[in-house]
This record gives structure tokens, sequence and C-alpha cells, in this order.
């Protein structure tokens, strides 16, 4: 994954970064190795180490090891963790929350956020996201949806928008206008971290 610097806050270096701290920093009970980070932001296992490093140095992360594995976990000792955690719940947060709220739920193919926080994710500049769009591909049912959205719209303090689509229609060659237009912009693929378009 290509480091990108940061267009949904200008206070984090990268969206490696802020991927990274939303894993880490929204969840500061739990460890997690660098290739779990890695496997969870996208980023690449050089870029994970790199960053973990600096973040370890400065006291926002704490680490251990455990046999070969270098875990990391949030400092919450660290005098700005409410305020960091609560700026990254805000910006990167969608993803962790979303993959969450996701895993268990059977017939979700995918799970893509489109729109303005897709696009700031991906470089494109402009307004900070004032909601969340969120495609599913798959057979979720909308009562399903509706209570994710509420729960996850509650988490990230942002209204969450879930529309969804059947893998046919996702895939067809002559897709609906609404699709059309959804798969000529920005994508960000939740349960794999990647950005498409």
């Amino acid at each position: 994954m290509k480091t990108l610097p940061s267009l949904l806050t200008p206070l984090v270096r990268s969206d490696a970064v802020g991927a990274l701290l939303a894993e880490t920093l929204g969840h500061p009970d739990r460890e997690l190795s660098l290739s779990e980070i890695a496997r969870r932001t996208g980023a690449s296992a050089p870029v994970v180490h790199r960053e973990a490093s600096r973040l370890v140095e400065g006291g926002v992360l704490r680490d251990r090891q455990e046999g070969r594995n270098r875990l990391l976990r949030a400092n919450q000792d660290h005098p700005l963790f409410t305020l960091m955690r609560d700026v990254i719940a805000a910006t990167y947060g969608p993803v962790p929350v979303l993959r969450e709220a996701f895993e268990s739920v059977e017939g979700a193919e995918r799970v893509l956020i489109y729109g303005s926080w897709a696009a700031r994710r991906s470089g494109v500049a402009g307004p900070f996201p004032n909601d969340l769009d969120v495609l599913v591909v798959g057979a979720v049912p909308r009562r399903t949806l509706s209570e994710i959205a509420n729960r996850a719209g509650a988490q990230l303090s942002l209204p969450v928008n879930i529309t969804r689509v059947s893998a046919e229609e996702w895939q067809a060659d002559d897709p609906s206008p609404f699709l059309s237009t959804v798969r000529s912009r920005p994508l960000f693929d939740v349960m794999t971290g990647e950005p498409h378009g």
C-alpha cells in the first residue's frame, strides 16, 4: 500500500499511521502483533514496523516481545491519550468499527466505504466528511444493517448510511446509475483495509 499523507487529519503524518493508531488506540486493552496490524491496515510490514517504533519511542504505544512476536498496545498513561484516541476515532475509526461490526455477519460479501470519507482516505482533498456512506454487497437483512448503522454511528458520533446491493447487482456489466457512480469514485474496503479507485 502506498503511504499517503493524511487528508483526514493533518495531525497524523500519514494514512498508515492513522490506521495503525485506530487499531491500537480504539482498543487500548488489546495487544496486536505487527503482522496483525499490517493485515488489518493494509500497510506493508516495513511501514508498520517503522511507524510502530516511532510511536513506541514517543510513548504513544507500548510494546513487548512474546517469543518472536512484537506486541503493541496503546499507552493509556500518556497525558494526551484521551485526546489522541478521540481524534483518531473521528478520523480513522470507521474502518475498525465497521470491520468489527461485520466480522460475524453472514451474507456480507464485501463492505465498502464510499463518498467523502473514502475520497479523503484515498488522497482527494476536500472538506471533512459529515457522514459515512457504506455499501454492503450481499444478502444481509435490512434490520441487521439498520442496527449496525445505529451502533456504528453512536460509536463514531457520525451518521452512518448503509446501502445494500446484491452480488449480481455489484458485478453487473451494465450497473445502475448509482452503482456506476460509486464504482467510478474512490472506495475503501473495510475488511482488507485497502483503498480502491
